[in-house]
């Protein structure tokens, strides 16, 4: 009949007693008893059989490593095994004597030494100079702590809790979902795509905890051990993987490790594993859904449904902008509000800044001087900028099925009439930051990357929910052209690239240049707007002119009247008149009149290389 043993540990213990002579025990009940724990085992020795079961340990292997635990964690148990191996070995195991002590279970040095233990780096072998019997056998630190139910990360690896990141209701119904799929195949895994890590990483706590599972995040090569560590704490790893178009990610190896496991990633690249994994993109989501988290960061439900309304982003920003609204609410001593959450909007908006440059400034509809038509076609694009979101709803099948909410415009006139200002305005309007894309730290040289910081630049625009605007954008979107070498072919690429993801992208777009014929016919079909900006006429001149001066100013209406008519320049170029005659009344300590304009003026005519008109 089996002994009644405690634990494995124990037994293992009762092994070494039988081998040294001492005790009650004898080797061969030993098969008998180690079946009766591994099958209904209790306390620690439920993680460390969990183990053994994954791995595919033999009983003498499973009766070693508890041994090793048992003088890992008992003094009496260290000292006890270091008198029995002594003068060979201390209070690590050697192998030999485990084989000799275990060796009713079949044990061996070999099946000890080179065995799963020690494959899956459950077990490792000391460093000594000596035969594998003589070679001492030992567990890593951070596995003794887990197979003790004690926390400890192996080096590289992060236990993580869930992030305070709130979710819409639908997204945690989804995650449970896509938890029950990958928990019927072993060894599937998930990749959770957005724009925003944080919200990745707060999904993929939702599956962890849905699987009855912690969460890992591995983020160096994984370390020996990683598979019966996250067999002992029941821990699900999560990869973080930031591959560019067109590039793959090697999931790296998971050895011995069969059960799901998670990559956090952005919406590019693709993910290579042994069996291909599951996909899911995190929607952005709906309008009440938004309103939800608005309100869950504590605005009050008007201006969380306004909140909603004016900005659509996912959960991740809206963590984000909030965390930053309640800093401005605690400085100003109240709760959070709508003027605490727009003026948080305005702050930086992460990896976006990389590529582009905020643009700060507030255009007012008094700034902004156009012809009526101009106006009227401004006033449509910040309408269709409003509605995005819901436009397609109702319409047709045809519409829907390919329906993105993002709105793209090509603004083209003369430099100076105002191109800039109305991206401005625009954003103004809609209550999003205007970001300014810095061509030089977008293009490169190199084959490849402009696309990659392309890629980068929109996923992080889209999580932002702001305006990009995209000034000379001839410069990106020109024109294909004919292929006669290599740089031809990786140009037409990259162009082909940026007409493909523009069209893609969920957000607001704004292009400047002089000229529409210089864009790719393609790209044209792709825009839903294109602003003409037309040389100001002479009754647009005097709107400038006063848009300009504002009231610090000595000069007459017929003063205004002549400049008008005879200054034939756009608004940038009235905006540099203004201030150098402001520079040079001011400095002369007397108010901005007739003669400083004109100075100004001739000046300016001389920076274009053209005569300046006779004032009188």
């Amino acid at each position: 009949e089996p002994v009644a043993m405690a634990d494995l540990a124990t037994l293992a213990l009762a092994a070494v007693a039988a081998q040294l002579g001492t005790g009650d025990f004898h080797a061969d009940m030993l098969p008998a008893c180690v079946a009766t724990l591994r099958a209904a085992p209790a306390g620690d020795d439920r993680r460390l059989v969990r183990v053994a079961d994954a791995l595919g340990l033999t009983d003498a292997e499973l009766l070693t490593v508890a041994l090793c635990l048992a003088v890992e964690r008992d003094a009496l148990a260290a000292r006890a095994l270091a008198d029995a191996q002594h003068p060979l070995g201390g209070s690590r195991l050697l192998i030999g004597f485990a084989a000799t002590a275990l060796g009713s279970l079949g044990a061996n040095s070999v099946g000890i030494g080179c065995g799963a233990a020690v494959a899956a780096g459950l077990l490792v072998l000391g460093d000594e100079a000596a035969a594998l019997p003589e070679r001492s056998i030992h567990l890593p630190e951070a596995l003794v702590a887990a197979l003790s139910g004690i926390a400890r990360d192996l080096p590289g690896v992060r236990t993580i809790t869930a992030p305070a990141l709130p979710l819409p209701a639908a997204t945690v119904a989804e995650a449970r979902r896509r938890a029950a799929l990958i928990a019927q195949q072993p060894g599937t895994g998930l990749v959770l795509r957005s724009p925003s890590e944080p919200e990745a990483i707060a999904v993929a706590a939702e599956v962890a905890a849905a699987l009855g599972k912690s969460l890992a995040r591995i983020d160096a090569v994984p370390p020996p051990g990683l598979a019966p560590w996250l067999i002992a704490t029941a821990a699900v790893p999560l990869f973080t993987a930031h591959p560019a178009p067109g590039d793959r990610w090697p999931r790296p190896p998971l050895s011995f490790y069969a059960g799901p496991w998670l990559v956090a990633c952005g919406p590019e690249g693709a993910i290579d594993a042994d069996a291909p994994p599951d996909e899911w993109l995190l929607p952005v989501p709906g309008e009440a859904a938004r309103a939800q988290l608005w309100a869950t960061a504590g605005l009050a439900d008007s201006d969380a449904q306004l909140a909603a309304a004016s900005f659509r982003q996912g959960a991740g920003r809206i963590a984000e902008v909030a965390a930053r609204a309640r800093l401005a609410a605690a400085r100003s001593g109240g709760p959070i509000a709508w003027s605490h959450v727009a003026e948080a909007m305005t702050g930086s908006a992460g990896t976006l800044d990389a590529h582009a440059r905020r643009s700060p400034g507030t255009v007012t509809d008094a700034a902004l001087v156009a012809p009526p038509g101009l106006k009227a076609a401004l006033a449509e694009l910040v309408e269709r900028a409003q509605v995005r979101a819901s436009l397609a709803d109702g319409l047709g099948p045809a519409l829907t099925a390919r329906y993105r909410p993002g709105v793209r415009a090509l603004m083209v006139g003369p430099p100076g009439t105002g191109k800039t200002l109305a991206a401005h305005w625009l954003a103004t309007r809609l209550g999003l930051p205007l970001y300014r894309v810095d061509l030089a730290a977008l293009t490169s040289k190199y084959i490849g990357e402009t696309e990659k910081n392309l890629s980068a630049l929109f996923a992080a625009a889209e999580h932002a929910d702001v305006v990009l605007f995209f000034d000379e954008a001839d410069a990106l979107f020109a024109a294909r052209t004919g292929v006669s070498d290599s740089n031809d072919r990786f140009a037409n690429a990259q162009t082909n690239y940026l007409l493909q993801r523009i069209e893609e992208h969920d957000g607001i777009v704004l292009l400047a240049s002089n000229s529409r014929e210089r864009f790719d016919p393609a790209f044209v079909r792709r825009l839903d707007a294109i602003l003409d900006f037309p040389s100001p006429e002479a009754a647009a001149r005097r709107d400038l002119w006063l848009a300009h001066l504002g009231d610090g100013h000595d000069l007459s209406a017929q003063h205004l009247d002549r400049m008008a008519v005879a200054i034939d320049l756009s608004g940038g170029h009235i905006r540099n008149i203004v201030l150098a005659a402001a520079a040079r009344a001011r400095g002369a300590g007397r108010g901005l009149g007739w003669d400083d304009i004109a100075q100004g003026v001739v000046r300016e005519y001389a920076k274009l290389g053209r005569t300046a008109p006779e004032l009188g």
